[in-house]
């Protein structure tokens, strides 16, 4: 990406500590635990929207989710690639190759170039031990996982290449976006009321 955009942390998901996140904002990454709860939860999802029909959107790029621990990857490039429109990439890069390749691809298909993508994978491991603490391997079991979401079509979309298809959670615009995924983000910490695990990221307009 160019610097026109960045990723910002975001401390807290009152008004007052939103209005520090610059804007605008185009895609919020949540990090929250895997917990009974949460699968319980997972499961009823997907069975009421299979009973209703669920239609994901075409506009909405959607891959799966099949390397082991590559969530953060997955979510950045879910929120990267739903925002094209607004984001500058640098001349030859890997991203922007892997989403023009994949762009009428099935979520399933994607999922299968991006395990045979070398480029993007030697970007992903050379993040992963850039960070003080050790990057878990592909097969240890992590209770942590991170999704996307974006605005697709003035909608707030939730993104999560463990799901079969997005999750529409209301309708958004421009300007409110970050207002309407911090009330997705409350949703997931009310469910787990006990748990401090969650990290929230946006990735927003540089200043």
């Amino acid at each position: 990406m160019k610097t026109s955009w960045q990723f910002v942390d975001v401390l807290g998901l009152d008004a007052e500590l939103l209005a520090m996140v610059p804007s605008p904002t185009c895609a919020v990454l949540l990090l929250f635990p895997i917990s009974d709860k949460y699968e319980a939860h997972r499961r009823e999802e997907e069975e009421r929207l299979r009973a209703a029909g669920h239609d994901a959107p075409s506009s909405a790029y959607f891959m799966r989710q099949t390397i082991g621990n590559a969530c953060g990857t997955i979510g950045l490039i879910h929120a990267l690639a739903n925002n094209q429109h607004r984001l500058g990439f640098v001349e030859g890069s890997p991203l922007k190759k892997f989403l023009s390749d994949t762009a009428a691809m099935s979520p399933s298909e994607r999922a299968e170039r991006l395990e045979q993508d070398q480029s993007i994978r030697a970007s992903h491991e050379s993040s992963a031990h850039e960070g003080q603490t050790e990057a878990p391997s592909v097969d240890e079991k992590v209770d942590l996982h991170f999704i996307a979401l974006v605005n697709v079509d003035n909608s707030v979309y939730e993104l999560d290449g463990r799901k079969p298809f997005p999750i529409n959670h209301g309708k958004t615009s421009s300007q409110t976006f970050l207002e309407d995924a911090a009330s997705v983000c409350r949703r997931f910490m009310a469910r787990d009321p006990d748990e401090v695990r969650f990290t929230v990221i946006a990735l927003s307009a540089a200043p």
